[in-house]
């Protein structure tokens, strides 16, 4: 009998299918996963912009998380969007309930357009009681800065990645940073992997490609990190083929042309083009 890579997501919807829960399912079933989703939020967006939010009861999110993992269960876990407090508490219980392991935290709190995507008085709930119970952590520049609560010059790149492991040292527990650079100025795009567990930095470079098609570039990276630890894979190279995955994504998504602002990647690369 064949078994499946499982995967979960945990993120809200995107009803222009370029990021969110459909980011994750395309990047997970792209790499060979069985995805499952547990949706947080339904999101009135498209490429332009966010319109609206309705967010999910916590205890519709838990019944949805616990009716995944009772029955299916998951090899990796990736959060994205947790829109209150109490989305957040509901999936932070759930993971102390069920105890998954390769959980990938994306901290998504802005949309591509600039739209606002988390409540402000959830920032200080996500670093005390969710990011210490995370793996890996995906923040972008802006995120990052919210997170320390402070400015990052690109000279302290590399400090900001451990200091934010740091942030989310809770009763032993070490969590890796990955710290993309797309907010950085600059041809050559450098995002710093902090490994937690072997105290590494490993820089991860790539050209920079000049598209309006990154919608949703955040979701397809951390779910092509949460897909590639459902496979085993060590650390540092799921990291490593995760960025060459979503460099490769918006390479070839910069081709075409769909909605009137931001497109997404083009997840199914390797099947057509």
């Amino acid at each position: 009998m064949h078994t499946y890579r499982r995967t979960l997501s945990i993120a809200g919807s995107d009803p222009s299918g370029g990021a969110g829960i459909q980011a994750d399912l395309k990047t997970m079933s792209a790499l060979g996963c069985y995805a499952a989703s547990a949706i947080t939020a339904v999101v009135d967006e498209n490429t332009q912009g966010v319109y609206g939010v309705h967010v999910i009861p916590a205890s519709f999110l838990k019944g949805q998380i616990a009716s995944v993992l009772n029955d299916i269960g998951a090899d990796a876990v990736k959060i994205g969007m947790l829109p209150t407090v109490d989305a957040m508490r509901a999936v932070r219980e759930s993971l102390v309930e069920f105890g998954p392991s390769n959980v990938v935290l994306d901290p998504v709190m802005v949309a591509t357009s600039g739209d606002p995507l988390m409540e402000d008085e959830g920032l200080e709930y996500l670093r005390r009681e969710l990011l210490p119970l995370a793996r890996v952590i995906t923040p972008n520049l802006p995120e990052a800065e919210r997170l320390l609560g402070k400015k990052i010059e690109e000279k302290d790149f590399a400090d900001a990645a451990q200091a934010l492991s740091h942030l989310c040292e809770r009763e032993g527990a070490r969590v890796s940073v990955l710290l993309k650079a797309g907010h950085l100025d600059g041809d050559t795009l450098t995002d710093l992997f902090y490994n937690a567990e072997s105290h590494q930095i490993v820089e991860l470079s790539s050209p920079r490609i000049p598209t309006e098609n990154t919608h949703g570039t955040g979701c397809t990276l951390s779910s092509a990190v949460a897909s590639f630890l459902a496979y085993g894979q060590p650390l540092n190279d799921a990291v490593r083929l995760s960025k060459d995955f979503i460099t490769k994504a918006i390479a070839n998504g910069a081709h075409y042309q769909i909605g009137k602002g931001h497109g997404p990647v083009h997840h199914f690369f390797n099947f057509w083009l």
